[in-house]
């Protein structure tokens, strides 16, 4: 492959002269785009602070969108100790995409053999790490089945797992797009109470707690307050055809019943 080594290295981002840059990047670049093109709005900001140490920070994914509202709404201090690990494909297959995205948000690959290495040394030198189990943006907006390789970096390192449903991106930059669409679109970001592998739970029965803790949360949007105390919120199914489920997530989602916490890079 060419070069796929060299692209592939992204160490060199978790520096100290990179993380200064990245901090720049994030809080004067990032920060003031996703304020001007979208209205983010954060929930579950106590459920995250929970959590004390490294962890592995859970979404779906639907949009190129979703790591950058992700980390926009993760606090300060848990922000600057975060890594994303992306799949190894449209962003390390070239050199200048590869050094944007390492610079901008510390991405690293997830090779496409399944490999946990790099994910689970992060975790024990005390980074938290940001996986999408979907493998790759969903197609038409809908959550699509999550992949073992979380569960089992959870299970095997023994952190906890930070679940996040992103509502909204699709609507706002789906694919194709490489811009958010005018009018500052809403998009929700959701975090939910941390889960915690038990000491002989192994990955495959670990793997679907993470699977409905996300899907709840992407419920819960929608749902009025008094069905999301009730846990009986629950994820519409996706239509047959493809045309109708991207239809039906082309447009952003409607504000909820759940009263609103804090806002955007609130610290």
């Amino acid at each position: 492959m060419r070069n796929s080594r060299r692209v592939r290295r992204t160490g060199w981002a978790r520096s100290a002269p990179v993380r200064a840059l990245r901090e720049f990047v994030q809080v004067i670049g990032v920060k003031n785009v996703m304020r001007r093109e979208l209205s983010v709005e954060v929930y579950g900001l106590d459920e995250l602070r929970q959590v004390q140490g490294a962890a592995l920070i859970v979404a779906n994914h639907a949009s190129h969108l979703d790591t950058a509202v992700l980390l926009s709404t993760l606090p300060t201090k848990r922000r600057r100790r975060t890594a994303v690990g992306l799949a190894s494909g449209y962003f390390f297959d070239s050199p200048l995409r590869a050094g944007a995205s390492a610079i901008a948000f510390n991405t690293f690959p997830i090779e496409e053999d399944g490999a946990v290495t790099t994910p689970a040394k992060l975790l024990a030198k005390g980074w938290s790490v940001v996986l999408f189990p979907e493998g790759s943006r969903s197609r038409d907006g809908f959550v699509g089945p999550f992949q073992i390789d979380a569960a089992e970096i959870a299970v095997n390192a023994r952190v906890a797992v930070i679940p996040v449903g992103i509502l909204g991106t699709y609507a706002a930059m789906p694919r194709g797009s490489n811009r958010p669409v005018p009018g500052r679109p809403r998009v929700s970001v959701r975090y939910g109470p941390p889960i915690i592998p038990g000491s002989d739970e192994t990955a495959g029965e670990f793997a679907p707690k993470i699977f409905d803790a996300v899907k709840k949360l992407l419920a819960e949007d929608a749902a009025t307050w008094w069905k999301a105390q009730q846990g009986v919120a629950e994820v519409p199914e996706p239509p047959a055809s493809s045309w109708r489920r991207i239809w039906q997530q082309s447009d952003p989602p409607v504000k909820g019943g759940k009263p609103p916490a804090e806002k955007i890079w609130r610290r």
